[in-house]
């Protein structure tokens, strides 16, 4: 996978909420992709995704751009993938105070076994303070698909960490894009179906909407700014119409 040097980049998407960005050429996956990792600088600093393993060293070295990563008090995630909380325990290691963040059912079937250090199960509507930022949690079950998903929304920026939705394939995108990602997300969904299309996909993607995000922080591709609510809505179309 790229390194720092190469290709990790990071830039600032809302007030103090950080995109690291690292693209994955074609050469080494089809089609190219690419991962992205929030960092929240605040009093007790919040990294949301720690992406693969082998990217650590590239993203610690972004996180330090910004601040010391031993200073980081949460490591946040939506569920339990490489991609998400993959690099978990080398942050940790890193940051002796911080403590992973995620669903209850995340820390109850997994976190609290594969962590060196336990979690904090964030209820259903939990709000964690981190200075000026203050983000509240809220439980997705199998939204995008596993069990444990969960999604987590910075009120002061209205700032949707929405994991994974609205992927958008390729590896070359804007830290934040105004353009469509509806249907370039929707056709590379397509390809292959990541959706588990619960009786709940609706309900869950109308009640994020409720939120009125002004900004999508999506972890494949282009942050996206404008009505989050209506884009949202229209996700909630194509993959639950019923």
């Amino acid at each position: 996978m790229a390194t720092m040097n190469s290709s990790t980049t990071i830039d600032e998407i809302a007030d103090g909420i950080y995109r690291i960005f690292t693209p994955v050429p074609p050469e080494v996956m089809a089609g190219g992709f690419s991962f992205n990792q929030y960092l929240i600088a605040d009093d007790k600093p919040m990294l949301y995704h720690t992406g693969p393993r082998r990217l650590y060293a590239d993203v610690s070295a972004a996180v330090e751009r910004v601040l010391p990563l031993s200073s980081l008090a949460y490591i946040g995630f939506s569920h339990v993938e490489s991609d998400e909380c993959g690099a978990l325990n080398e942050f940790l290691a890193a940051a002796p105070r911080a403590v992973p963040v995620c669903s209850e059912v995340a820390a109850m079937v997994s976190i609290n076994d594969l962590a060196i250090r336990e979690a904090k199960p964030m209820a259903d509507g939990e709000v964690l303070e981190l200075g000026r930022h203050r983000v509240r949690w809220f439980a997705t079950p199998h939204l995008p698909h596993g069990w444990e998903c969960a999604m987590a929304y910075e009120e002061t920026t209205r700032t949707l960490l929405c994991g994974d939705l609205f992927t958008q394939p390729g590896h070359e995108h804007a830290p934040v894009t105004e353009d469509d990602i509806l249907e370039p997300s929707e056709a590379f969904r397509l390809q292959m179906d990541y959706f588990a299309h619960s009786p709940d996909t609706r309900m869950h993607l109308r009640r994020l909407s409720e939120l009125q995000p002004s900004t999508l922080a999506c972890m494949h591709g282009s942050a996206w700014r404008g009505n989050g609510a209506m884009l949202l809505q229209k996700l909630a179309e194509r993959v639950s119409p019923n």
